[in-house]
């Protein structure tokens, strides 16, 4: 081995050590620093350097294969090599930076939904950028690839039917917006009641609850009515008191009464209906509908205003001195 030769391997080696430090330092900080790692510089400076590594590598095998003609590797095949591992790096930085560039816009404040479908559309396009760069390197040609899309397109088609369906319905929850991540949905047409956790391109995501995960194809939801109780912007409260016949002359007090403490709780929405009205000469009871909506739409908070309404109408029942009825018959015996 003469020392010219001794020389280009010691550069080769230099350059390697050089540009691994530099892209191990660059990757620390871009793990350590979150707004580093979602720098679209830090990334380009990042795959540039794994770059270089791969192409000072290919240098030096092709040296290495001069010195031993033996080895019997044919140039063409280390070019293929490094131009597979020079696509999955970029490859694989593209896909970093979408998925961080995702999550900085969800933490925002952005809409998961559409976050997150504007990120798998930028990853199909990446993955078609790169077959677009690299196809020469692997004998796969512009015109071969339209060639494949047209008639390996028809095949794949008749193939996977089904996938196929489920991707197109992914795509148009995605414009119609019937629910977004984090909404509570249910379907009266089939058993599906829970929060969206995650909309993919086949499946959504739903977790009962009961905490169970369930997996629903999205053709399904081109199928069925689907209520979405997360987009409501009120709550009902619906009921019926049920006053004794006997507390006829106290209905209209009672009324009266329950109106004026729904018009005053500042807990309903009196920009809705609002109706309180002697409704019905039932079987055993006088009944009362009460009809209003509150101003918030968390379960929780909607359940302490119905029961601050309950006991308030419980208080105004028993102060006019009437009382609920419960259910009874009067049994009339003739004399013979």
């Amino acid at each position: 081995m003469t020392d010219g030769v001794i020389a280009q391997f010691s550069i080769a080696a230099v350059v390697l050590v050089a540009l691994g430090g530099a892209t191990f330092t660059l990757g620390w900080m871009m793990r350590r620093k979150r707004a580093w790692s979602r720098n679209v510089l830090a990334h380009i400076c990042r795959v540039g350097g794994l770059t270089l590594i791969v192409l000072t590598l290919r240098q030096t095998v092709y040296l290495a294969l001069s010195l031993y003609p033996r080895l019997h590797v044919s140039q063409e095949t280390i070019n293929i090599i490094a131009a597979l591992a020079i696509a999955l790096l970029w490859l694989r930085e593209l896909l970093q930076l979408i998925n961080r560039l995702t999550s900085a816009q969800i933490s925002k404040g952005s809409d998961p939904t559409s976050a997150r479908a504007v990120a798998r559309a930028l990853k199909v396009a990446a993955g078609c950028l790169i077959v677009l760069l690299f196809g020469e390197h692997f004998g796969i040609g512009l015109s071969g690839l339209l060639a494949f899309g047209g008639i390996g397109g028809i095949a794949i088609g008749m193939a996977s039917k089904e996938v196929l369906s489920n991707i197109f319905s992914g795509i148009m929850l995605f414009f119609d917006r019937p629910f977004r991540i984090g909404d509570w949905v249910s379907s009266p047409d089939r058993n599906i009641e829970g929060t969206v956790v995650e909309i993919g391109w086949r499946l959504t995501r739903i977790i009962t609850f009961d905490h169970r995960p369930l997996y629903v194809p999205n053709a399904v939801f081109s199928a069925i009515s689907v209520e979405n109780p997360g987009q409501m912007t009120n709550r009902r409260i619906k009921t019926t008191i049920s006053l004794r016949y006997e507390d006829a002359q106290r209905v209209q007090p009672v009324v009266n009464d329950i109106r004026a403490m729904l018009q005053g709780n500042d807990k309903i929405d009196h920009d809705h209906t609002l109706l309180v009205y002697f409704e019905e000469f039932a079987g055993s009871s006088l009944n009362i509908l009460v009809y209003c909506f509150t101003k918030t739409t968390d379960w929780a908070e909607w359940l302490a205003a119905q029961q601050e309404v309950y006991l308030a109408i419980i208080d105004i029942v028993h102060g006019h001195g009437a009382d609920f009825a419960f259910q009874s018959q009067t049994l009339y015996i003739a004399k013979d």
